[in-house]
């Protein structure tokens, strides 16, 4: 009989010390992998970076500021010193409070926090490397961008293009049209 009161106690101990591990582990992970901020209509970036200047009047290359994109499955973002270190040499721009506002992240040495504007859904998977060593343009699937402003919210795909246009191009082009290649 002595033996059980101290089998419930010690069984009550550990499911009470497992719980506790199990709540501490889930705020650990939630704190340790900030999720990005939900895209909106109504969202605003830190920066109102213009890519009609950038990519259009400058006919800046997608790839100088979207690095990864020929090497990897997301497009990438430039650290911000590579934006400072244009607009150190040309200060005002077009825009002195967003230029004002990029070299306080630069000063700082913060990461400017933008906020996703093309996604996909969860169960695509949309290698950019893929898709630019098959030859496309990033213009293909996300519009003109060399012609847009600051970009918001957007359609991960450009009007018109959805998965019908994405089926198109892979018979067009001779890809797999293997769900698995895309749904997984």
């Amino acid at each position: 009989m002595t033996r059980k009161p101290w089998l419930l106690t010690t069984a009550l101990a550990v499911v009470a010390v497992g719980s506790l591990a199990f709540v501490q582990t889930q705020s650990t992970d939630s704190a340790a992998a900030p999720q990005q901020a939900e895209v909106t209509d109504t969202t605003i970036q830190p920066i109102a970076f213009p890519h009609d200047i950038h990519a259009g009047t400058y006919k800046m290359d997608c790839m100088y500021c979207h690095f990864s994109a020929e090497r990897s499955v997301d497009a990438g973002l430039p650290p911000v010193t590579t934006c400072a270190g244009c607009h150190r040499l040309i200060p005002g721009a077009t825009n002195p409070q967003e230029i004002t506002k990029l070299m306080g992240y630069a000063s700082r040495n913060e990461s400017i926090p933008w906020a996703r504007v093309y996604k996909v859904s969860d169960h695509v998977h949309f290698p950019h490397m893929r898709h630019i060593d098959a030859g496309l343009t990033c213009q293909e699937c996300h519009g003109p961008v060399e012609t847009m402003g600051a970009i918001q919210t957007q359609d991960p795909l450009w009007p018109g293009n959805d998965m019908g246009r994405c089926v198109q191009c892979h018979v067009e082009r001779g890809a797999s049209r293997d769900c698995a290649v895309c749904h997984y």
